[in-house]
């Protein structure tokens, strides 16, 4: 990983790792992905803006009308677009996390739930915290933006450094339900 200030190469494009439209397949029904066959042929992976704020973005060249006809009738949904964020380069679990997110889309399961949810964690479970540097940094940007820099408790007035972007359960001195007392 590149200290801060560094440039890193990032190659041309996203690349697609080998063997994961193969794992796909194992796992989805042609009800399921009726345009899984057809991306070896469709898909495109680019790099989004460093600017964009989503991590990645599906885009299909026809609106959802003709998609879901296209859909009906099994045949090739047109050229399909995968963008991913150019920061996710370097962060390995990250990337392939929202990599197979996307082609999941990509291949035509749209809801999030169910057996999207189920796939991408057999395939690619999101890392922890501790285990993305990416999302490290997302954090750090987060808690930088926000007014509040510590934590003090309502009910004994111990303070402690904010850390985290939700509230906490206890204070971390008595133990009691956090209550948020004004600085």
């Amino acid at each position: 990983m590149a200290e801060e200030g560094e440039d890193v190469q990032i190659p041309e494009s996203p690349q697609l790792p080998q063997g994961i439209l193969e794992e796909l397949t194992r796992r989805l029904s042609k009800e399921d992905a009726p345009f899984l066959r057809h991306l070896g042929k469709q898909l495109k992976l680019i790099w989004l803006d460093q600017n964009e704020k989503r991590l990645g973005i599906t885009r299909f060249e026809y609106n959802h009308h003709e998609l879901f006809r296209r859909r009906r009738l099994r045949v090739s949904p047109g050229p399909i677009t995968i963008g991913i964020h150019p920061r996710l380069h370097g962060d390995s679990r990250l990337y392939l996390h929202t990599l197979v997110h996307e082609l999941l889309h990509a291949v035509g399961l749209i809801d999030h739930g169910g057996i999207h949810t189920k796939i991408v964690e057999e395939i690619a479970p999101a890392p922890k915290l501790s285990e993305s540097p990416t999302l490290q940094k997302m954090r750090e940007e987060i808690l930088i933006e926000l007014p509040e820099r510590s934590w003090i408790c309502g009910e004994c007035g111990h303070s402690w450094q904010r850390r985290r972007v939700s509230l906490p359960k206890r204070c971390p001195k008595c133990a009691k339900p956090f209550s948020h007392k004004a600085a």
